[in-house]
């Protein structure tokens, strides 16, 4: 019996060398052998979510401060270049640079002052206040309008029944105006010269836009927006897709002699250039589709975390292949 306790414990003593001594074999790098890539750590699905919707937020706030921002028209104030139900995109990022508004140019800007007297303002709860601050939701209470800069500041208007609009003294030809549609017999203003660092706007629907002639004939000095209130520059009807088309600058206002013709007092053109009664007619521009700065946020940070994910697999890819080998 002493014989055969003594026997297993031996062999039990061989077999736990060998396994150690196994174990140290595995251990040792083979020279020559590139060392195997550590494993990292896999973080669960649960904890990227946070970072990935993290992160598009961040990517949208990004978007929609200091890039491309969606309005939508509410109205028929610049038929027929934009229809009410229109989605344009709007250039912000332009006038980070420097850029003004030129002659021609469709723009969003923010309410001078009295000019959405009659239109109530829109509530929103704290959730969309909240969300309306990185471009998920529609803010409730801006409250903006698109027009097109007819003269920027210096140029002189006139404006006056039965004749062509006329800036500083060069008749304007403008085949996007609403058919029927006249230049300024709605609202005659006469000739006004545009103070600098202000900009002149009316609707292409001059029939049915309360514009700069209107809050003009309101009150002398009304009728001017400051450039200080212009959001961007529309460059583009998004939606609906069978209206997809780009708002380039008219060829009528690319005539030479409107700048020559400018008040000599009011100093040379401004440098680098971002080239809609009351209700319905101010042409409010609204910004259901702020979501696309969102939209955009979220794709930005798609292709991020699969890139993440994808450089893990690959990484443990080779580690095993380090161990096969």
């Amino acid at each position: 019996m002493g014989d055969g306790l003594r026997g297993w414990t031996a062999a039990r003593r061989e077999r736990t060398a060998q396994a150690q001594a196994q174990a140290q074999g595995q251990g040792q790098q083979e020279p020559g052998r590139p060392a195997a890539p550590a494993r990292r750590v896999r973080r669960p699905l649960w904890q990227e979510i946070p970072l990935l919707v993290l992160l598009a937020v961040v990517l949208a706030l990004g978007v929609k401060t200091f890039g491309v921002q969606a309005f939508s028209i509410p109205s028929g104030s610049m038929q027929n270049t934009l229809q009410k139900g229109d989605r344009v995109l709007v250039d912000k990022l332009t006038p980070w640079f420097g850029a003004t508004p030129a002659r021609g140019d469709v723009v969003v800007f923010r309410d001078p002052g009295g000019w959405l007297a009659d239109r109530p303002a829109a509530r929103g709860g704290p959730l969309q206040q909240a969300m309306s601050l990185v471009g998920l939701m529609p803010s409730p209470g801006e409250q903006d309008l698109i027009k097109r800069v007819i003269a920027v500041g210096g140029d002189t208007v006139t404006c006056t029944a039965g004749a062509p609009v006329r800036v500083n003294g060069v008749a304007l030809d403008e085949p996007y105006l609403y058919p029927g549609a006249t230049p300024c017999d709605d609202d005659p203003v006469g000739t006004v010269t545009v103070p600098e660092g202000r900009i002149w706007v009316m609707g292409d629907h001059r029939n049915g836009s309360q514009d700069s002639r209107a809050h003009e004939l309101d009150r002398a000095g009304d009728g001017f927006v400051p450039v200080g209130n212009v959001i961007g520059r529309a460059v583009v009807v998004a939606w609906p897709l069978g209206r997809w088309a780009t708002l380039p600058e008219p060829d009528t206002f690319g005539q030479r002699q409107l700048a020559a013709g400018r008040t000599t007092d009011q100093g040379p053109e401004a440098g680098p250039v971002l080239g809609g009664g009351h209700g319905a007619g101010y042409g409010a521009a609204e910004e259901p589709t702020r979501s696309a700065a969102g939209l955009l946020g979220l794709a930005g940070a798609l292709p991020l975390l699969r890139g993440r994910r994808r450089g893990r697999r690959s990484g443990r890819g080779k580690a095993a292949a380090g161990e096969r080998g």
